[in-house]
């Protein structure tokens, strides 16, 4: 077996185990629009408590302490929008050498102008979220009528403005039959990933329906086979075992494993909460991601760094011999490892196996008995 060590790197000179390939950082909590699923659960108005201007500016200089190469940096909400000093702290991340990326929401707020200012500031990438394939579907999600539009003429100025876009699908029991007619959209918008976000019940998430792990499934093959031909690359959040079906499948048409890992998909092998992955809510608190609200400091008395290397939460989530349950035996789970915010969502455990996988292991296989 691979040490631990071994486990948590994944190319391009990352060593997990010294630092994140991502940080999330929440900067505020404050929305114009109202998500059905929203996990920040956003507010109208910004919270006095927030990260001030200087104390973010600390927080980016704390970041070049975990070396090269540096943790890209994604700005999200609630809506970074919403915080007056959003362009300042792009441009000062951007000067100290760090990929700054954003996840804004469709609102009035995000003018042409408005982008036109990030692309000049040093923004690497935008993200935006399409829930449904028409108005109707999508602005129910959202809450706001109109945000289906506000997001696909958002997305034709972040293209004219020359920014990679991604673009952000929630996958639950309601989206899932949307899917086909989403890729087809995805397909027109010319983004640079499409990034399915498989349910964590969390936040105002709770009361929508998830996915039985057999359909969940049923949507990664169709997901991995899209892969195959899609002019984008195609990602799983919180459903790490998606790398195992993409995997299967990819060899199934020929490809060796080195090929597949090589690839864009292969890049995400061994990423998953606290593993690759930080978060950073709007008052500071550290948690191992946004889904899983486990917190192991704040910044404004200990240093991300530290936390990140030696926190005993982290450190256990980096050590894919401490998983339980079918993660724990699966012959996959070094680059899967199994969504951590979904077991501890449903069980209080992160790291029990995540119930939305349907793979039973050769391992699992042979410690549970048949039945009689």
């Amino acid at each position: 077996m691979r040490t631990a060590t071994a486990a948590v790197s994944a190319g391009a000179g990352y060593r997990f185990d010294r630092a994140p390939r991502m940080i999330y950082w929440e900067m505020t909590r404050a929305c114009d629009l109202a998500c059905r699923h929203c996990r920040a659960e956003a507010v109208a108005q910004r919270d006095p408590l927030e990260l001030t201007t200087d104390e973010a500016v600390a927080l980016l200089r704390t970041l070049l302490d975990f070396g090269h190469p540096l943790p890209h940096l994604v700005c999200t909400g609630g809506d970074p929008l919403k915080r007056p000093d959003l362009l300042e702290i792009v441009r000062t991340g951007t000067a100290m050498g760090l990929g700054v990326s954003l996840a804004p929401s469709a609102t009035a707020s995000l003018t042409r102008e408005m982008i036109v200012a990030l692309q000049a500031a040093g923004m690497q990438s935008i993200s935006l979220s399409l829930d449904g394939s028409t108005a109707a579907r999508h602005d129910r999600f959202r809450g706001v009528e109109g945000t289906f539009e506000t997001t696909l003429r958002a997305a034709r100025w972040i293209r004219q403005a020359e920014i990679p876009l991604q673009l952000n699908t929630l996958v639950t029991a309601e989206t899932a039959p949307d899917l086909p007619a989403l890729y087809d959209l995805a397909c027109s918008l010319g983004i640079m990933r499409w990034s399915l976000f498989f349910l964590v019940p969390v936040g105002r998430g709770r009361t929508l329906p998830e996915l039985t792990p057999e359909q969940a499934e049923d949507v990664m093959r169709w997901l991995a086979a899209r892969s195959a031909e899609a002019p984008f690359a195609i990602a799983a959040t919180e459903a790490p075992h998606f790398r195992r079906v993409a995997l299967a499948e990819a060899q199934a048409r020929g490809l060796t494993a080195q090929a597949v890992r090589q690839g864009p998909i292969g890049r995400g092998f061994g990423v998953r909460d606290g593993n690759g992955v930080m978060f950073i809510s709007h008052r500071g608190d550290v948690t191992p991601a946004g889904f899983l609200p486990v917190i192991t400091g704040n910044v404004r008395d200990r240093s991300v760094v530290e936390l990140y290397r030696s926190h005993e939460v982290f450190v256990a989530l980096r050590d894919p011999a401490r998983l339980r349950g079918k993660c724990g035996v699966c012959e996959f789970r070094e680059l899967c490892g199994g969504s951590r915010a979904r077991a501890f969502a449903h069980f209080g455990d992160y790291l029990a196996s995540d119930p939305l996988c349907a793979y039973i292991p050769r391992g699992w296989r042979d410690e549970v008995p048949a039945p009689i």
